[in-house]
């Protein structure tokens, strides 16, 4: 493990998925190809744990014998990489031009609204939801455009913000 301190049970099974996965690699200490396995190891890091605290990136360096500093450059470099938890559905607001000309500010005003959480922040208290903006999604043409997870929103108005976030209340 990474660390000296008592893990809870879950987050010692965190450590032991992670840890299959790295000896899955077969890399031998002085492999050359650890540093360019650093990505992989990263993706499937956030997919066990749900983001990249310290201390997982510090158990990555440690295992792959990079520096700390690597690590942390990569999660920071890489926008896919998260270093604060995240909800269970993501809701992304495009802030881009087209999205914003038809009114996403006003549709991401009425998800923090209706949630209590501001854009890019902590998620929601029950874990559900996290909010975020982002610049353009490429789909101009269904402006404004909302992503929840890796479904997207076409033509949204503040009211079907509303009824996209309680159809995934519903869900749970």
């Amino acid at each position: 493990m990474c660390c000296e301190k008592k893990l809870s049970e879950a987050a010692a099974e965190k450590f032991a998925e992670l840890d299959k996965f790295i000896d899955s690699l077969n890399l031998a200490a002085d492999d050359e190809r650890r540093r360019g396995y650093l990505i992989q190891v990263l993706h499937r890091a956030q997919d066990i744990f749900g983001y990249l605290p310290r201390e997982v990136q510090i158990h990555v360096a440690k295992r792959l014998t990079l520096s700390e500093a690597a690590v942390s450059g990569v999660v920071s470099f890489y926008n896919y990489f998260s270093t604060k938890p995240k909800g269970k559905y993501c809701i992304n607001v495009c802030l881009g031009t087209a999205c914003y000309v038809k009114g996403s500010e006003k549709v991401l005003s009425e998800i923090e609204r209706v949630l209590g959480v501001k854009a890019d922040t902590d998620p929601t208290p029950d874990g559900l939801f996290s909010v975020s903006a982002l610049r353009c999604v490429g789909a101009c043409g269904l402006a404004p455009v909302v992503m929840v997870n890796e479904k997207v929103y076409g033509k949204v108005t503040p009211a079907k913000a509303v009824e996209i976030i309680n159809e995934y209340k519903k869900l749970g």
